[in-house]
């Protein structure tokens, strides 16, 4: 480790002037997970190497980590001409030391924890982005060291293309209308509920609570509307801005909606079992291990 630490600090960098500019520009903006290229890895290893989505900013001669970094540091300014970055860690007497580089066509940084009362250096962090043609190609040394891994495809929103809505009116989710509950956890101690109006004016409305040892944890407004066709979920977590979610699929009693630009989740999905229960099944388009929520219709 000392070695690495060595090398991570001494090794001389590029200087920021004589760095292309344009190929360094193509890393800013916002990014977000389209797809986990790690090598053999399983549907459920399937994930994305950092954040679900993130931010860069370019600067003159250094890149600012705007936010999805991890740690809860935002707007740290990572300088390209060797010099480190220092900032209060995540742990009172704890110091982020960060430094990068903009190298073969790549910007990497790297993080190294220490601890002001201890002579081990704490956790190493590395990763590096590549702008393509395709998008941004993220590498990290999540779960590996200091080697890196896990890597995956991060596309701007924009360019992320929506899937094709299938053809629905709302009385086709008719059968999600009702009250719903379930719960989880030792003795049942979270319990979570969705209580859906039935269809009228081309709408669904509901409303979702999740209560946790008797205290309120979340809520949610809900909305299934036509749309062109089509049929659109809305989502609201705890009053946030609205995300829409497009129905991709609906067979029988089972219905998709997704929105690949999302963060997390990117796809949710409605599904009535045979014994008359509902599933709400979030996660990503593929692979993952989504979180399936088991309802029954309140008595």
């Amino acid at each position: 480790m000392y070695t690495l630490l060595a090398i991570l600090f001494t090794t001389a960098t590029p200087n920021a002037a004589s760095l292309q500019a344009n190929d360094l520009k193509a890393i800013d903006g916002e990014w977000v997970y389209v797809e986990d290229r790690t090598p053999g890895r399983t549907l459920e290893q399937i994930s994305p190497p950092m954040g679900s989505t993130f931010t860069l900013k370019v600067e003159e001669g250094a890149v600012i980590l705007v936010w999805g970094h991890g740690g809860g540091k935002g707007n740290v300014r990572v300088s390209l001409d060797g010099t480190p970055t220092e900032i209060p860690g995540t742990t009172p007497g704890e110091v982020a030391r960060y430094k990068g580089v903009w190298k073969d066509g790549a910007f990497t940084y790297e993080v190294v924890y220490v601890r002001t009362q201890s002579a081990t250096p704490g956790t190493f962090i590395k990763r590096e982005f590549r702008p393509t043609k395709e998008g941004l190609i993220v590498r990290s040394n999540l779960g590996t060291g200091s080697e890196l891994g896990p890597v995956a495809l991060y596309q701007h929103p924009q360019d992320i293309p929506m899937p094709t809505p299938a053809k629905a009116t709302i009385t086709d989710v008719s059968w999600i209308s009702g009250a719903w509950v379930g719960s989880r956890g030792t003795g049942g101690a979270i319990s979570f509920e969705e209580r859906w109006s039935p269809p009228k004016g081309g709408s669904m409305l509901a409303t979702s609570r999740t209560v946790n040892r008797d205290r309120l944890s979340a809520f949610e407004f809900l909305r299934i509307v036509e749309r062109d066709g089509g049929l659109v979920y809305i989502a609201q977590p705890n009053g946030a801005a609205p995300t829409e979610f497009i129905l991709s699929e609906l067979t029988g009693k089972r219905a998709v909606f997704d929105n690949p630009r999302h963060d997390y989740p990117k796809r949710i999905i409605y599904e009535l079992t045979a014994e008359g229960g509902l599933t709400a099944t979030i996660g990503y388009i593929k692979g993952g291990t989504p979180r399936k929520f088991e309802f029954k219709k309140e008595s």
